[in-house]
């Protein structure tokens, strides 16, 4: 399957509504969007037909109000979004990426110990191949 392409902001507040809510229709994306940003319903509703067309979206015209769904699943986004950057901004190195998430965003005990043991996770795989 090919890779989708990578989602705009605005697109991906779209899709963050649409991975929170499971599905939902132009009109209940608009309302949770409002929160964040004033932005018109013409505009969410011909987004969401270019997302669909795009295939981020599937939708079922099957109802009156089209339902729409995200095609990937949020972690299959994002992985393709910092695989993309890390090639792209970083040269492949994802060593470089994370000193430079560590230093724009100082993270807290908690995080850093998180951090700490998807390193000795990911240690352990490689170990195991």
């Amino acid at each position: 399957m090919p890779e989708l392409p990578r989602p705009s902001d605005f697109e991906l507040a779209i899709l963050r509504v649409l991975w929170r809510l499971g599905e939902g229709t132009v009109r209940q994306v608009h309302g949770a969007l409002q929160a964040e940003r004033q932005q018109g319903y013409t505009t969410v509703l011909k987004t969401m037909q270019i997302m669909a067309e795009k295939g981020l979206l599937r939708r079922d015209e099957s109802a009156k109000s089209h339902v729409y769904r995200p095609a990937e699943a949020p972690q299959a986004t994002r992985g393709s979004m910092v695989r993309d950057l890390v090639d792209k901004a970083f040269e492949g190195s994802a060593l470089q990426l994370l000193a430079h998430a560590l230093h724009a965003k100082r993270p807290s005990a908690s995080e850093l110990d998180e951090i700490q043991a998807l390193i000795d996770q990911a240690r352990l795989e490689r170990r195991r191949k």
